[in-house]
């Protein structure tokens, strides 16, 4: 089972993760999506958020950009990390993960 987290605004991907408003989180079995929820995250503080995704199962995370520091968090809390991806709706961007598809490319932030 993974459990997949997309930073989420306006039902697309959110460029910088740690500004988005809320998360799709994908639970997911057998290469299929078995559910989807959208979480709003507690106030953006540095490194709070991938111990609070961290908290709710998450295994994966994809996002547009992301700070070499939160990179690191996520992957001491054993979260796989996904940036630079093109910009979709986060179902196709779960879907193309879990097909093996993802199209990860050049972090978008820059510091």
């Amino acid at each position: 089972m993974k459990k997949i987290a997309i930073p989420t605004e306006n039902n697309s991907i959110c460029a910088h993760f740690g500004h988005c408003k809320e998360f799709s989180i994908f639970e997911t079995e057998d290469g299929q999506i078995v559910s989807n929820e959208l979480a709003v995250p507690p106030p953006h503080e540095p490194g709070v958020l991938p111990g609070w995704l961290a908290e709710k199962g998450v295994t994966d995370i994809i996002a547009g950009g992301m700070g070499q520091r939160a990179i690191n968090l996520f992957l001491d809390n054993k979260i796989n990390v996904y940036v630079g991806v093109t910009v979709k709706a986060p179902k196709e961007l779960v879907l193309d993960l879990l097909n093996g598809n993802l199209q990860a490319g050049v972090n978008l932030c820059d510091h």
